[in-house]
């Protein structure tokens, strides 16, 4: 018990010392803001009085350098020490997004991870972004309402332009049904931008329908599906079209549309750096 109680004697100076050297600190830190403000450092109230914490902000006549971000306009971008260039000349490769749309069994991942995988041989930096995965993590709070399919594009929009501008050949395979929500995706990512339509008809896709959504859907199962009770609104200058390769709708081969894709890549410059 003495041994205990001496113990605890010790703690409580050594957390009393440490407590009155942390309060020297901050204020040591508040006057020396304070002298080159030419302001009145801010009092810190003694050992053990009742602490409130104040929001400090710029006077009401000072300009604020600050980028305004929602509701706040304290955020600003925190520019790193490797630039786009340094980093895609150190992959030997330029980032960019092949954004794949199209109806629901249009085969986007089918190609996507093709091209993926004839990348990944090539020796690239390439990742593919799937509408269904990413529904089971970051964004498996939205649902499919029109307001959630545009907070779904939005996050991913972002997601694809980290990775771009890290370097990565980013493939992303989402039905982005509306015209606004790519249009938004591709003011944010640029020029590194490509569109990919998989133009499959509807009566195709639903043919094929290999998750058998297109069924349950007619059936009422399920609400707000694309090409049935919700519209898919068609890319008009989409840099890349995949159509139906004859008019009894058997699709080319997936390795072959990946191998074409390839070509636009290093037509467009971006396999190397």
């Amino acid at each position: 018990f003495v041994t205990h109680a001496s113990h605890t004697t010790r703690h409580t100076q050594k957390h009393s010392t440490m407590s009155s050297a942390l309060r020297r600190t901050i204020r040591d830190v508040a006057a020396r803001a304070a002298a080159q403000k030419g302001t009145n450092p801010p009092k810190i109230p003694p050992r053990g009085a009742a602490t409130t914490f104040t929001t400090f902000s710029s006077p009401a006549n000072e300009k604020v350098d600050a980028y305004k971000v929602g509701d706040s306009t304290n955020i600003k971008w925190h520019e790193g020490s490797v630039d786009v260039q340094t980093r895609e000349k150190t992959m030997g490769q330029k980032g960019c997004v092949l954004w794949f749309t199209g109806l629901s069994g249009s085969g986007k991942s089918t190609v996507a991870y093709t091209l993926e995988h004839e990348l990944f041989k090539r020796g690239n930096k390439v990742v593919t972004l799937d509408g269904d995965n990413i529904r089971h993590g970051l964004n498996s709070n939205l649902g499919f309402t029109a307001e959630d399919r545009e907070e779904n594009i939005r996050r991913i929009g972002e997601v694809s332009k980290l990775f771009a501008d890290a370097g990565m050949i980013t493939l992303v395979s989402f039905i982005s049904p509306y015209k606004r929500d790519r249009l938004k995706v591709r003011e944010r990512v640029g020029d590194k931008f490509l569109e990919v339509y998989m133009k499959i008809p509807l009566s195709v896709c639903e043919e094929r329908d290999p998750k058998g959504l297109y069924k349950a859907a007619r059936a009422g199962k399920i609400k707000g599906f694309t090409g049935i009770d919700d519209p898919y609104e068609e890319p008009e200058n989409a840099e890349i079209e995949m159509k139906v390769a004859g008019e009894d709708g058997v699709l080319a081969p997936p390795r072959e549309m990946a191998q074409e894709m390839v070509k636009i890549l290093e037509q467009k410059g971006f396999l190397s750096a």
